[in-house]
């Protein structure tokens, strides 16, 4: 199932609103083909994979697969029936479908015609590579990433006439490999004004371009501003006096299945107060800059004890930062409130 997972991270950031799923098939111990699904309307990782076999499966083959394998057509055929016509008597699952319309049929026709089946192995891993997806399925809205850079003491900025950047080159390059994964980036007009980012991906080679959302309440943008006028201008959407539980939603409907918020502090002070965030990750400077833009600038919380924590935290060094990964518990109404794994 490593094998699997290995190859399913392969299509991350390349087959949304699908899944990325890995498959491989084994024979006596070792990977004899292996697949994965490459965007939507391509062929499935399971379907991938045999076809990359190319010949008569022997009945010790066990196919290894991250997600459960689907049964109903739809931009391609069902893969439960071409596992099935291939003549594969064993295959192990990683997660069950998280689609509320199908988790379980799949393994369901599998059993029935005959197929040996095992469930749930890495079945952690295998849900949270497809977390955005997951929630994505279940609810109709994008799984949201805040994201950001700052100083100790909590700065997105130095002063106004020093450099914009904070942190590390090595943290910029990270923050790359989270922006191509994700559907959609979302900044506050201040952002726009102030900074004039670009918002692409860069240093990812083959790596789709996600969408650039502007949110504010004039609409007074600059008409020169580089969102505007590069190669990936029709990528940008810009929303006026909206909540943004209503972009959530909206964003969804348009198959928008994951949002990373780059700022500023008032946009990722927004969400944080309205417990919109499903996950953080923070890199942190060894710097204290006393800079104008505080990160979160929301409302915050009313007492110590009902702060939002984090959860499955990992802390990694990049360079000389820190780089804070976690999902939010809040408590709401006097009573904790976790988010668990979309799985």
């Amino acid at each position: 199932m490593g094998a699997a997972l290995k190859e399913a991270r392969r299509g991350l950031g390349l087959t949304s609103p699908n899944p990325a799923v890995g498959a491989v098939l084994i024979i006596a111990g070792n990977v004899m083909a292996r697949g994965h699904h490459r965007r939507a309307g391509a062929p499935h990782a399971e379907v991938e994979c045999l076809t990359r076999f190319g010949r008569t499966i022997p009945k010790s083959a066990t196919l290894f697969v991250t997600l459960e394998p689907c049964s109903t057509t739809g931009r391609t055929g069902p893969c439960t029936k071409a596992i099935i016509e291939a003549g594969v008597k064993k295959v192990v699952v990683g997660a069950l479908d998280p689609n509320p319309k199908h988790a379980g049929r799949g393994i369901a026709r599998l059993k029935k015609a005959g197929v040996d089946v095992q469930v749930g192995v890495l079945s952690e891993e295998c849900c949270e590579l497809n977390e955005s997806y997951n929630k994505w399925i279940q609810t109709g809205t994008p799984f949201v990433i805040a994201k950001c850079g700052m100083s100790l003491d909590g700065r997105l900025t130095a002063r106004p006439t020093e450099s914009q950047w904070l942190t590390s080159t090595a943290s910029r390059k990270d923050a790359h490999r989270l922006r191509a994964r994700v559907d959609a980036i979302l900044v506050g007009a201040e952002t726009i004004r102030a900074d004039d980012p670009r918002l692409t991906v860069r240093g990812q080679p083959a790596a789709n371009q996600p969408w650039r959302i502007v949110l504010s309440r004039s609409g007074k943008l600059p008409g020169g501003a580089r969102i505007f006028t590069d190669r990936f201008a029709a990528r940008t959407l810009v929303y006026r006096q909206i909540e943004l539980d209503v972009l959530f939603r909206e964003l969804g409907a348009k198959e928008i299945t994951s949002v990373l918020i780059e700022g500023g502090g008032d946009i990722l002070g927004q969400a944080l107060d309205r417990h919109l965030i499903d996950k953080l990750q923070i890199y942190v400077a060894p710097v204290l800059t006393s800079g104008p833009s505080i990160a979160f600038a929301g409302n915050g919380a009313g007492s110590t004890a009902s702060a939002p924590r984090l959860s499955r935290v990992r802390y990694e060094r990049i360079g000389m930062d820190l780089r804070v990964t976690g999902y939010p518990t809040f408590n709401r109404d006097s009573a904790e409130y976790s988010r668990e794994p979309f799985v």
